[in-house]
This record gives C-alpha cells, structure tokens and sequence, in this order.
C-alpha cells in the first residue's frame, strides 16, 4: 500500500475503466511477430512446489539483462533461464544453474535492474542491441513493450498471479509518458502509457524496444488492478557503462 501511495503521488496515475473486456493482452496487444525477440529469455523461478517467472533480454552471449526481483536467493530456490521461447516453434534451450547474478547497487540501495550470467556462452541465438543513448526515445516517442505474463484480468481488472502465461510472446505499442527520473523504490525510470493497456506479472524484466534496440527493462508490476497506474520501465541508458563494464564491453 506504501508502494502504491508513493507511485500516485508522483502524479502518473490514470483513470480505471471498469467497463474495460477481461480479455485483454500483455494486456491490450497482440501476439508478437515471429520473426522478432528471439533474443527474449524466460526466467523461472522454483522450489518444487510453487513457480514464478519473468522476461530477460539476450545482450550477450553469456549475460542476459532483467529486473533485479527476477532472482530467488532463498534456500531451496532454483533459478532457470530458457532461452529460444519465442517463437513457439524453436527448440528451447535451458540453463539449470545460471552462475552469477550482478544487481546494480547504490548509496540508496537496490536498483531494479540485474545482469546475469550464464555459465556458458549462448549460440545461435540473437543479441538485442545496446541503446544508443543518443537517440534516447523523448515523451511522446512510441515504445514496443512485451512479455509472457497473464493476457486477461480477474474481476475488477485484479491481476492475475505471475504464473499465469500467454500462450505466445506478447508485444504491445505504449506512448512514453513521463522523462527520466529517479524513484528510490525502482532506481532511474521513465514511464509509458495507452489506454486500456498494460503489463502483467510475468512481464516483469522484458525489454523496451525502440528503433530496434533496448531502451529499457519493465519493472514489477503494481498496484494489484491493471489500468490505475503507468508502467515504470528502467531506464538502460542511466545504467549503460556499469552494463558494457560488467559484460566486458570497451
């Protein structure tokens, strides 16, 4: 509730259409092209008897780029990382014991961006390219978001939990609406909206593309009903020379 009080306030909050269908996607997309984000990384999350996942973005071959709430370090936790997932017709790949995972770190704590690292290089397998930051996507630029997390909603647009998936890799248009700015629950963000559109549980650490390249990664999903807030999405430029140090880019 703290979280979600924090959020309003910064005055990025939107209305809710309760008249909004159930059966929305990423929530309001469609289905990816299949050609595209083949660089796109399901991470899972298990300890037997209850599963959690997230999205990741290739950037490497042996480092893949999410949120930092993609990784369980509890005891009896195991973190997997499937490559190849989309489209659906590929033949997955599944790293069982991903070997290292790097979170950025500051004076005000966690910032929800992770790097991890696989224990052997990736092949035949696309890279999603570096932001030229440059070029940064200004407010009012169109950003393509996607994931795999629930497509629907519950009663009252509840969010259904994050092991729900979509049957294919979602892909949704949102309009960035607000410029970079620091939030210490998140770390460095900008934010993206639509109408009747919004992101799901599962979509937690996917990539933000524009003109090709990732520009930003989702951050966890709140409040619990879909359409009340803009979706947070971390800014990879802020980020871009602890990212080429870390992976051992000049």
């Amino acid at each position: 509730m703290a979280l979600l009080k924090v959020l309003l306030l910064l005055g990025l909050g939107v209305s809710v259409n309760s008249a909004i269908s159930l059966q929305k996607r990423v929530i309001g997309g469609h289905d990816c092209d299949d050609t595209d984000r083949h660089y796109h990384v399901r991470l899972e999350m298990t300890n037997g008897t209850q599963t959690t996942f997230c999205g990741g973005s290739l950037i490497h071959p042996m480092w893949i780029l999410t949120a930092a709430a993609c990784w369980k370090s509890e005891t009896g936790w195991n973190n997997v990382a499937k490559l190849n997932v989309h489209p659906r017709t590929a033949k997955q790949t599944h790293f069982r014991a991903i070997d290292l995972n790097v979170v950025y770190t500051s004076e005000n704590g966690k910032h929800e961006i992770m790097l991890l690292k696989l224990p052997r290089p990736v092949t035949g397998v696309p890279l999603v390219p570096l932001p030229d930051c440059s070029k940064r996507p200004k407010v009012g630029a169109i950003v393509q978001l996607a994931g795999e997390g629930a497509t629907t909603t519950g009663p009252n647009n509840q969010r259904l939990p994050n092991d729900a998936t979509a049957t294919r890799l979602q892909c949704v248009n949102m309009e960035v609406a607000g410029s970079p700015q620091f939030v210490a629950i998140y770390g460095h963000v900008f934010s993206a909206a639509a109408p009747s559109k919004d992101v799901s549980r599962g979509d937690v650490g996917s990539a933000v593309v524009f003109n090709n390249m990732i520009y930003g990664v989702i951050t966890p999903v709140v409040p619990e009903q879909a359409f009340q807030i803009r979706v947070f999405i971390t800014d990879v430029c802020e980020y871009i020379g602890w990212i080429r140090t870390t992976i051992g880019l000049q």
